[in-house]
C-alpha cells in the first residue's frame, strides 16, 4: 500500500470518526445539526472532505452524501434495524429512528453545500477575474 493511500485512509477515517462524534453529541444534547455549533463544525468537516478530494466522483475513500450515508448507516446498524422491524411489521425503535432523523439532516446539509461549492465557479468565476484584473484605486 502506497504512503498516500494509507494517509488518505487515516484522513477519512478521521473525518467519518468525527462526523460520528459530531452528530451523536447533537443527538445527546437534543440540539438540531442546523444550529450552530454543529452547523460549523460539521461545515469545516465537509471543507476537509472536499479538499481532500472525497467529495468527487468515485472517489475512494467515499465522504459524498451515499459515501457517509452508507458508512453511518452501517455503524449504526440502521439498515439492519429496518428490515427488521419490516419483518415484524413494528415501528423502528426510537433510537434508529432518530439517528435515521439525525443521518438525513447531515446529508441534506452536506448535498446543499456540495451543490453550492461546484456551482461557485459558474456564478463568480467572472466577477473574481474583473476584480483581479481592475487595479487597485
Amino acid at each position: 500500500m502506497h504512503a498516500e493511500t494509507v494517509v488518505k485512509d487515516s484522513l477519512a477515517l478521521q473525518i467519518f470518526d468525527r462526523l460520528e462524534q459530531l452528530l451523536l453529541a447533537a443527538e445527546n444534547e437534543t440540539r438540531p445539526l442546523e444550529l450552530d455549533p454543529y452547523r460549523s463544525q460539521l461545515f469545516e468537516l465537509f471543507v476537509m472532505a472536499e479538499a481532500a478530494g472525497f467529495l468527487e466522483e468515485e472517489s475512494d475513500p467515499d465522504l459524498s452524501g451515499d459515501g457517509i450515508s452508507h458508512e453511518l448507516a452501517r455503524r449504526w446498524k440502521l439498515a439492519d434495524a429496518a428490515r427488521e422491524a419490516v419483518s415484524q411489521q413494528a415501528k423502528l425503535p426510537a433510537e434508529h429512528l432518530s439517528r435515521m432523523r439525525l443521518l438525513w439532516s447531515c446529508l441534506r446539509m452536506w448535498m446543499e453545500w456540495t451543490y453550492a461549492w461546484q456551482r461557485w465557479p459558474e456564478f463568480h468565476g467572472e466577477q473574481a477575474a474583473r476584480r483581479s484584473a481592475t487595479p487597485p484605486e
